[in-house]
C-alpha cells in the first residue's frame, strides 16, 4: 500500500467541509458477495435478466410473484447463489471504516449502488440506496418501503397497506425509473460536497457514474480507492490502487491521529 497516497487522501478529507462517498460492488465483494458483471459476476455466469423486467412486472404482476416464489425455492442458479452469499455476508473492515468516518462527523452521506444492507449493519445512518435493498419491498405508487420480514403476503400480487398500489421487491429492475426521492437525495448530496470518495465502483452504471463528474465540475476533490483502473480514474485527484478493506482502516487511523494531535 502506498502510504504517501494515504497521507494525501487524509489531507484532502481534513481540509474538506462536506465529504460524501459513492460505493460500488467492489466493497461488498470483499464480504463475499459477487458482482453482477466481470469475470466472476452473477450475470457473466448465468446471463443478464430481461432488459424489460419492469414492464413485464407491470404487465403481469401475479406472474412475476409466482416466478419469484419458484426462484426462491431453487437450489441452483443465480437467485440461489445470491441467497447463499447474501445470507452469510457480514460488514467487512471497509464498511466498518465508513461507519466510523460518519461517527467521527467527517463523512456526511453515503450513496451506495449495493443492495445488501451492509452499510446499515455496519452502523452507517446517512445512506441512500440508489438501487434499492434486497431485504425490503416497495410500493410503486406511494414508494412505501417495508421490511420483507415484517410483511405478510396473503394474496398475489401483494398490495400496499397504505394506498393499495402494487408491491414489488425494492431492488430497481431494468427499465424501472429510480424513485425520484432517491435521485433527489443523491443530487442534493453531490451538490453539497467538496470532496467525494469513490470506493469499489467501476463508474459504468448510470446515473451513479455521473455523480463524480458533476461534483468535479462544482470544484469537489475526487479520491478513488480501487485496485483496478476505472472509467472515473481520469477525473480523480488522488488514486489509491488497493482494496478498500486495506485502505479505509489505515485511513481511519491516520485521520484519528490528525484529529487528536
Amino acid at each position: 500500500m502506498n502510504f504517501k497516497k494515504i497521507d494525501e487522501v487524509a489531507s484532502i478529507i481534513i481540509d474538506s467541509k462536506y465529504l460524501i462517498v459513492l460505493v460500488g460492488a467492489g466493497l461488498s465483494k470483499e464480504s463475499g458477495i459477487p458482482t453482477f458483471r466481470g469475470p466472476d459476476g452473477i450475470w457473466t455466469k448465468y446471463g443478464e435478466p430481461s432488459m424489460n423486467g419492469y414492464q413485464e412486472f407491470l404487465n403481469n404482476p401475479n406472474e412475476y410473484w409466482q416466478a419469484q416464489i419458484a426462484r426462491d425455492q431453487e437450489e441452483a442458479g443465480p437467485i440461489a447463489e445470491m441467497r447463499r452469499t447474501f445470507g452469510v455476508a457480514v460488514p467487512n473492515p471497509g464498511h466498518i471504516a465508513l461507519a466510523k468516518l460518519e461517527e467521527l462527523g467527517i463523512l456526511k452521506y453515503t450513496i451506495t449502488q449495493n443492495i445488501d444492507d451492509l452499510h446499515f449493519r455496519a452502523g452507517n445512518m446517512n445512506v441512500v440506496e440508489i438501487h434499492g435493498n434486497r431485504y425490503k419491498l416497495r410500493c410503486i405508487k406511494c414508494s412505501l418501503r417495508i421490511n420483507r420480514s415484517d410483511f405478510s403476503i396473503v394474496a398475489y400480487p401483494p398490495l400496499c397497506p397504505e394506498c393499495g398500489g402494487l408491491i414489488k421487491g425494492d431492488g430497481v429492475m431494468f427499465g424501472e425509473p429510480i424513485p425520484s426521492e432517491w435521485l433527489d437525495k443523491c443530487y442534493e448530496q453531490v451538490n453539497l460536497c467538496d470532496a467525494m470518495l469513490l470506493v469499489g465502483t467501476s463508474g459504468t452504471v448510470r446515473p451513479a457514474a455521473l455523480f463524480p463528474e458533476t461534483a468535479k465540475m462544482r470544484g469537489a476533490k475526487l479520491i478513488e480507492v480501487n485496485p483496478l483502473e476505472t472509467s472515473l480514474s481520469f477525473l480523480c485527484d488522488v488514486i489509491v490502487r488497493s482494496s478498500s478493506t486495506e485502505v479505509l482502516p489505515v485511513l481511519i487511523e491516520e485521520l484519528s491521529v490528525r484529529l487528536n494531535s
